[in-house]
């Protein structure tokens, strides 16, 4: 029921994605072809008709112009002689119509054989030419007819005056038919455009977006809990480095919440241990009816040292704790780093004597001077590092210590003489919770509390295999800041 649920979430993300991406790439696309549609048409369209109109200027004026100059002088009677004349041996009557217009705004003689003679047109051009004395020309519908028309009207003029108007007037029907095809062909070119666009988007989304949802599941699954979740590669670009980075992720969570698994167990194992002897050992102290010294002071002894276990593995959750939250701070005064190296030899010394373990120390010949740091912090490193050396390497009954000036550096060593780290550990057994395959007592976090002391010491805290065998831990901590 919850893989349905997680399938339908994932089917309706993706269903969301490949709209949003449509919308966002497909709208800007449509919007810039619907522009260049419009600016085309209307390109087309004005040179059209700007180009017809002023081809009728220039035919109509050269027409009026010889009529005025030859004709309009000789009369009344002769410009209705020549305007019938005109109209018949008009050589465009075909595609054109050669009007004559009286003063009054009515069609005298036509080339249309007298269809539109009487006829008032009324349109803004006659009107322009009688009372201005100019040539007007006039895009619109014919009142009679209904049909678009061009027309250019020309002044007659006689004697001064303005007597009448030659007009000349075509059909615009084949001017828009050419202008709707373009339309369409510049239409049909945008809708290809436009499909090209839209089919290269789907195919896009199908090579992007659905990859992003199989990693946008994984990633869900590794929420809910699915640590360790790996997801198949397939890609060679930025989603294969995504993958990756998802499948990196998912292991180290995975491993992380092992390793905090095991530390709770490894805890819970710790803390139980020491307190069952303190338990087992305060009852037995209590209930001895001999009251033996010997047996007592036994107990005592066990008693003191489970409870210094428990003291350590507290301190070191409560450092830990401060690690996580940021409260983990340093007191920082002037420190003789050898003084408190020897002072922690000679505290473990005595303890390792009686576990069998030779604590061996040497320093060099040159008294080294005072550093900054926080003397606190540095003896828990110190006393972390010998107590770690003694529980992994004790089987070699031997511990070796050294504390020399190496350039600007302090370097303190400590080596044991065990079975040292196996290499695939190394470069692990550092990070907090990690145990490995050793089976010592410890809960794995008291080498990430000394890196992270020595860092903030700007120094460096090495572990490493010393030849010969045996693990060496090597401090460096800067003689100046």
């Amino acid at each position: 029921m919850e893989g349905g649920r997680s399938q339908t979430w994932a089917a309706l993300q993706l269903r969301g994605l490949r709209k949003r991406w449509l919308f966002n790439t497909v709208t800007p696309v449509l919007v810039l072809l619907a522009l260049i549609v419009i600016l085309f048409t209307s390109g087309v369209s004005s040179y059209y008709y700007s180009t017809m109109e002023q081809g009728l200027e220039k035919q109509v004026s050269a027409l009026a112009d010889a009529f005025n100059e030859y004709f309009m002088s000789e009369g009344q009677a002769a410009y209705y002689q020549k305007a019938e004349q005109a109209v018949d041996t008009f050589e465009d009557k075909g595609r054109i119509e050669l009007q004559f217009i009286n003063s009054s705004g009515r069609i005298e003689k036509s080339s249309t054989s007298g269809l539109t003679a009487g006829i008032s047109p009324g349109t803004d051009d006659i009107t322009v030419a009688l009372t201005q004395n100019k040539m007007q020309p006039f895009q619109g519908r014919d009142r009679e007819t209904g049909e678009k028309i061009l027309a250019v009207s020309h002044p007659l003029v006689f004697g001064g005056k303005v007597v009448g108007v030659m007009r000349l007037v075509t059909s615009l029907r084949a001017v828009s038919r050419q202008v709707a095809l373009a339309f369409l062909l510049i239409s049909m070119v945008a809708l290809l455009c436009m499909a090209l666009v839209v089919i290269s988007n789907l195919l896009f989304i199908n090579n992007v977006v659905e990859p992003v949802a199989v990693v946008s599941e994984a990633a869900k699954r590794i929420s809910a809990g699915s640590y360790g979740v790996q997801i198949e590669n397939k890609y060679t670009d930025e989603l294969g480095e995504l993958v990756d980075n998802i499948n990196d992720m998912s292991l180290k969570i995975g491993q992380n919440e092992k390793m905090k698994s095991e530390f709770i167990s490894s805890v819970s194992h710790e803390l139980r241990t020491p307190l069952t002897a303190i338990n087992g050992w305060g009852e037995t102290i209590l209930e001895d009816p001999n009251d033996d010294p010997a047996q007592m002071r036994r107990g005592i002894r066990i008693i003191l040292n489970e409870a210094r276990r428990l003291t350590t593995m507290v301190e070191e959750l409560l450092e830990f704790s401060k690690m996580q939250d940021g409260r983990f701070t340093l007191r920082l005064e002037q420190v003789d780093l050898q003084a408190e190296f020897e002072d922690a030899i000679f505290t473990y010394r005595e303890l390792f004597r009686q576990e069998g373990i030779s604590l061996e120390y040497e320093c060099g010949d040159t008294i080294l001077e005072p550093i900054s740091g926080d003397p606190e912090r540095l003896k828990q490193v110190f006393c972390n590092v010998l107590d770690n050396a003694a529980k992994h390497g004790g089987a070699g009954k031997r511990i070796s210590t050294s504390i020399c000036q190496e350039g600007d550096e302090q370097v303190i060593r400590v080596r044991d003489y065990g079975p040292g780290v196996p290499e695939a550990e190394l470069p692990f057994v550092k990070q907090k919770f990690y145990k490995g395959t050793s089976k010592a007592r410890g809960s794995g976090i008291g080498l990430a509390v000394c890196e992270e002391i020595i860092g903030l010491h700007n120094g460096s805290f090495e572990i490493a295999n010393a030849d010969g065998g045996g693990a060496l831990v090597t401090i460096r901590l800067p003689t100046r800041e």
